[in-house]
């Protein structure tokens, strides 16, 4: 056995973790920090790389903070983006990365780090390549870092001092980010990419595929990076006036983080806080586009249904913003009244009601008129549920309630009849009488009935009102155990509207309600909701727009981008069946049924032909 020889560099890190006594290993590592800086050493990315692990991994362990490496990891970061020389030297451009990684890492569940970070100069440099002097790789790790200084109390200020410098810049990456990941990394050919960029991203192993994947994933985080550090502005009630830019509102709409990261509340969760304050408030209200997009995550599955639920709420109870939004929003809310939870939250649609209705009585006496007969409509129809129809079937007799059932079947049956007949609009007539007659405790009856005639509606073109008749029907059958035909039907609708996020949403939520309640062995997804996803995937794939605005042309190699969506749709089905070996049947179709294939096309008329694509299941 040979002995390995000594060490013969002055200061080695490596040679002082392996010291073993406790007071020489402090001293020789505060030296270390003070030279590292300092010196030219090729060593210092492998000594990066280990501080990097152990941030991620001990991140609570106050040994690395209290010896200096905070002003070490400053110092570094700002040689690198002063200068450039010695940046390009060896592998010295992986070290900003690093540097500011662990700033992060240690900064962000410990306050007392976040100070001492703070106090030894980390915000300058963070800021300069929050500012964009290096790329996006740094960007992000930069805002990680800002953010978590920015969530502590005793450090907000300290960043609050640059609040003008800052928001612009967050404002800034978190709508072009998308772009400029692109531009600079997913949309050129593999051998374009800068090298340091696709090792910090694979960690040396894996090759195009997992480039991509990850590429995806580090663009999210920075967008919602960027969104969570003018979120600690906003709740806090600072730089509203800056964070309320019409455009900035507008495009905030579309951060919705994607689904590699379900946990962020992105664009929507920034719209909250905005909505928590008057000034935000006032703003959001003046864009209609923004008060629209919410409607539309408040009748969807949506994670953050319930946060688009809260904005709308908090504009209706603000006396200067109600009338503004109730006009846009009436039509959607009323959809939800029937909701009776949502997550932990119960009695959601109550309280839509109650902000609903507050003052209904001003409108229906002529006291107060607003200015969409839409609105007005739909608030009537709602008093109508609420009050008179509760007041009706409260003196309603056993005997009556039993012969209203039979009724309401019978009725049902003449729709499905004139449905599959193909004598469309009567049938939805016929489904609308129904659900007049039909007694609000009849729950099971009242979903099946708004369910098919949202089927009639898709198929008159009509989206807007399949919508609203689907979103009642999944509120009558709760969030736990959803209707899977109305989410299906909610689905297309949404396609038909161009809403793909929405769409995609309804379609995942539709295919894990089919897996959650079939055992059988075999994992089979039926076609049509395949082609849905494979269709929503592409449309609300991280990189779309970016790809569309640059205008990048197809060529030879494209197809190692062109796959769009790919990697968020193996990942979400994976997420979907993960573990279990299940299956469930397809849902029922006509072309399952060759009878009824054949005299649908008999009978079906224009409707078949031209239809054959929206209808994928008949009536209940």
């Amino acid at each position: 056995m040979h002995s390995e020889p000594p060490c013969s560099k002055l200061n080695c890190f490596f040679c002082t973790m392996n010291e073993p006594d406790p007071s020489l290993r402090r001293a020789k590592l505060g030296q270390c920090f003070k030279e590292m800086p300092l010196r030219d050493d090729q060593e210092h990315v492998l000594v990066l790389s280990g501080l990097w692990n152990i941030s991620m991994t001990q991140p609570d362990d106050p040994e690395f903070p209290s010896l200096g490496i905070f002003e070490c990891m400053a110092k570094l970061i700002r040689r690198g983006i002063t200068d450039q020389n010695w940046l390009l030297r060896g592998q010295n451009i992986y070290i900003p990365y690093y540097a500011a990684h662990i700033i992060g890492s240690y900064t962000m569940d410990n306050p007392q780090f976040a100070e001492k970070a703070v106090l030894s100069g980390v915000i300058p440099p963070l800021m300069e390549l929050l500012s964009g002097k290096m790329s996006w790789v740094e960007q992000r790790v930069a805002v990680r870092a800002l953010g978590h200084l920015a969530s502590h109390e005793k450090t907000f200020e300290a960043v609050a001092v640059h609040e003008v410098e800052i928001i612009s810049w967050a404002m800034e990456v978190a709508s072009n980010c998308l772009e400029v990941v692109f531009k600079e990394f997913v949309g050129l050919k593999a051998r374009k990419r800068p090298k340091y960029h696709c090792e910090l991203l694979t960690r040396g192993h894996g090759g195009l595929q997992l480039q991509l994947r990850k590429a995806e994933e580090w663009a999210s985080q920075l967008q919602c990076w960027s969104l969570y550090l003018l979120n600690c502005f906003a709740c806090r009630d600072r730089s509203l006036d800056l964070i309320c830019n019409q455009e900035f509102l507008n495009n905030l709409c579309g951060m919705w983080g994607g689904l590699l990261n379900l946990t962020s509340p992105a664009g929507i969760g920034l719209l909250t806080t905005l909505c928590s304050y008057k000034t935000g408030r006032e703003n959001v209200t003046k864009l209609r586009q923004v008060v629209e997009s919410l409607c539309n995550v408040s009748r969807s599955s949506d994670d953050w249904q319930n946060m688009a639920i809260d904005c709308l709420l908090l504009l209706l109870k603000d006396p200067e913003t109600r009338y503004e939004v109730i006009e846009i929003a009436a039509s959607s809310l009323v959809d939800l009244v029937e909701l009776r939870s949502l997550g932990e939250r119960k009695m959601v649609g109550e309280t839509i009601a109650q902000a609903l209705l507050q003052d209904y009585c001003k409108i229906k006496y002529g006291f107060l008129k607003l200015k969409s007969k839409e609105a007005e409509k739909s608030l009537e129809e709602l008093w109508e549920l609420k009050v008179e129809k509760i007041k009706r079937d409260k003196l309603m007799s056993e005997q009556e309630l039993k012969e209203r059932q039979v009724l309401i079947g019978e009725l049902k049956k003449q729709g499905n009849q004139k449905f599959w007949s193909g004598k469309i609009e009567r049938a939805c007539k016929i489904y609308s009488e129904a659900l007049e007659l039909c007694p609000l405790n009849l729950r099971k009856e009242r979903i099946v009935l708004y369910s098919n005639r949202a089927q009639c509606h898709l198929l008159l073109k009509n989206p807007a009102a399949a919508i609203s008749d689907t979103t009642r029907a999944l509120c009558l059958s709760g969030t736990v155990n959803p209707h899977s035909k109305s989410l299906w039907r909610r689905s297309q609708a949404y396609d038909m509207k161009g809403l793909a996020k929405e769409s995609l949403m309804d379609c995942l939520t539709f295919i894990n309600t089919r897996i959650k309640y079939d055992h059988t062995k075999r994992v089979r997804i039926s076609y049509y909701a395949a082609r849905m996803i494979n269709k929503q995937m592409n449309s609300t794939w991280l990189f779309a727009n970016a790809k569309s605005k640059l205008c990048v042309k197809k060529e030879k190699g494209a197809h190692e981008y062109e796959s769009k969506g790919k990697y968020q749709l193996q990942e979400t089905m994976m997420r979907l069946m993960d573990a279990k070996d299940k299956s469930f049947p397809d849902m029922p179709t006509i072309a399952e049924d060759p009878k009824a294939e054949k005299r649908w096309k008999k009978k079906m008329g224009k409707y078949g032909r031209r239809e054959k694509n929206i209808i994928q299941s008949g009536p209940d």
